[in-house]
């Protein structure tokens, strides 16, 4: 963090450095716990200063915010190559990155507050959703899903949401487990769907064809034959 030097900067090099400090306090505390005050000083600048940049509070933060919530919808990128498992694994441990090292920003961001609570900083958590949403559908290969493949992946979504937020209140879970729970949940919710619908039924047969003996759904087959038994 920069501190207490100043130095002259243009108009958008000093936004971003004004963002990037509000981030950085907004990674050990609650942005409603973060003063324009502390922003200045980090940034080594006066606190007139930070209003000429931003008209207020709440613009600073949401700027903040919009650019941590593109951050986190680009933790669901992945090469669209190997076993799904293993890819959606990979992108709950980027996400699992994100969370640990952003613990009260994405607190901040999933749930609102009376500073960060504005109709704009909702639609940045649904801008997170649908990229993730986008990104699971681009995976499946599937342009125009059927509504229950809609419903199974945008509600594993708001599983993994809950699941950070709860893991966050005293990490009691090892982060890694909770990450493969979650991709064995995303199997799990599948084959729930599957045993309604053949659609769901035939996607679920493509995607574990692919398979390896060793992967993450796999694991699952074997978790649960050893529990039925």
């Amino acid at each position: 963090m920069t501190t207490g030097v100043r130095r002259r900067m243009g108009v958008e090099e000093r936004r971003r450095q004004l963002i990037g400090v509000a981030l950085e306090l907004f990674s050990r505390r609650s942005p409603d716990e973060v003063s324009i005050d502390e922003i200045a000083s980090a940034a080594g600048i006066s606190r007139p200063l930070v209003y000429h940049y931003f008209p207020g509070k709440l613009s600073l933060y949401e700027a903040a915010l919009k650019r941590a919530s593109e951050d986190l919808a680009a933790r669901f990128v992945e090469p669209r190559t190997g076993p799904l498992g293993a890819r959606l694994l990979r992108a709950m441990g980027r996400f699992f990155d994100f969370v640990d090292d952003h613990g009260p920003g994405f607190s901040a961001l999933m749930r609102g507050g009376p500073a960060v609570g504005s109709s704009r900083t909702n639609a940045l958590v649904d801008s997170v959703r649908q990229a993730a949403y986008v990104q699971i559908l681009a995976h499946l290969e599937i342009e125009d899903p059927p509504a229950r493949l809609e419903l199974v992946i945008r509600s594993w979504i708001s599983l993994v949401e809950s699941t950070a937020l709860i893991w966050l209140d005293g990490r009691r879970i090892p982060r890694r487990e909770l990450e493969v729970q979650l991709v064995h949940d995303f199997a799990a919710l599948a084959a729930v769907s599957a045993t309604h619908d053949d659609e769901m039924r035939a996607l679920l047969h493509r995607v574990l064809k692919d398979e390896p003996g060793d992967g993450p759904f796999s694991d699952l087959v074997a978790r649960l034959i050893a529990l039925a038994s």
